[in-house]
């Protein structure tokens, strides 16, 4: 009904042409899924776009401990990232950065526990603790060091010389090249072979954790390096030999307990190694601290 304009109540519920009110239960809500058009790539996406990456597994489970890991972690991730693996695997991680980023990732007090251990030969617990995380950081700083160490007291103890006796002096700039090929070239190529050889005899070794003993048993050179700038010969060859002596016993105590498992033959690697330390301390002696003028 229309009364001035407006419209009027309808007070009847059941008056002509009105409509009840509805009655029961609410009516089930509807309700929309989520859309992953915004997530990239999708859940469901299979493939190499999907497969996040990480550090190619390693051939040879001694290579590192911390390699293996990484490897064992990532194998449950989704059968269409084993391709990226069979791509990036096998030897051909050695190319890659990302292999050796866990072996500097060290923190100040490690590095120097570690070389306070070198500097304790008999122990023979640097292997047991270096076990789980061997660095590379430590053994490049310490050989590095070592190299321009050696090469300027040697040069520092040569000019001294000439200019006692009045004679000419010329910087020899083959010191440092020679220095750095014999002990970057040492703490390179030994702890492969030791490598090679302990594989031969079925007692394989962490080729890493070899580079890390060898690289630390150098420091014990450094400070050896820096008293041969006193002028006595004899004091010279004891300083050498005195320092060959506790390097070359670091390395052998160390490897003592792991080498045993070669066999009988265990005795004259260990020799061997023990020897071969004592031998870079007559060269460095030889080469760096004879002077002739």
């Amino acid at each position: 009904m229309m009364s001035g304009g407006g419209y009027s109540s309808l007070d009847d519920p059941k008056a002509s042409g009105s409509v009840p009110a509805a009655t029961g239960p609410d009516p089930p809500a509807i309700r929309f899924t989520d859309s992953n058009l915004q997530t990239f790539p999708p859940s469901e996406a299979r493939g190499k776009i999907s497969g996040a990456y990480r550090p190619p597994t390693d051939a040879d489970d001694t290579f590192s401990s911390k390699a293996g890991g990484a490897g064992g972690g990532g194998g449950g991730r989704g059968s269409g990232a084993g391709s990226d693996d069979a791509g990036q695997g096998g030897w051909f991680r050695i190319f890659s950065v990302a292999a050796y980023k866990p072996y500097f990732d060290v923190d100040t007090s490690d590095v120097v526990e570690r070389i306070w251990e070198s500097v304790f030969p008999f122990r023979g617990t640097f292997t047991e603790k270096t076990s789980e995380n061997p660095d590379l950081y430590g053994p490049f700083w310490t050989c590095t060091t070592l190299i321009f160490v050696a090469a300027s007291i040697a040069t520092f103890v040569t000019y001294l010389s000439h200019k006692w006796h009045k004679k000419e002096w010329t910087y020899d700039i083959n010191l440092v090249t020679w220095s750095a090929g014999l002990f970057y070239g040492y703490v390179t190529f030994v702890p492969l072979g030791l490598y090679v050889i302990l594989k031969y005899f079925s007692a394989p070794a962490g080729l890493v954790q070899l580079w890390c003993l060898y690289g630390y048993s150098l420091f014990i050179f450094i400070p050896a390096s820096l008293l041969s700038i006193v002028p006595i010969e004899i004091f010279r060859w004891v300083i050498a030999g005195v320092a060959g002596f506790m390097s070359a016993t670091f390395v052998a105590v160390n490897l003592r307990a792991h080498i045993v498992n070669a066999g009988e033959r265990w005795f004259l690697i260990v020799a061997g190694i023990f020897l071969l330390q004592l031998g870079l301390a007559v060269l460095l002696k030889l080469y760096f601290f004879t002077i002739t003028v």
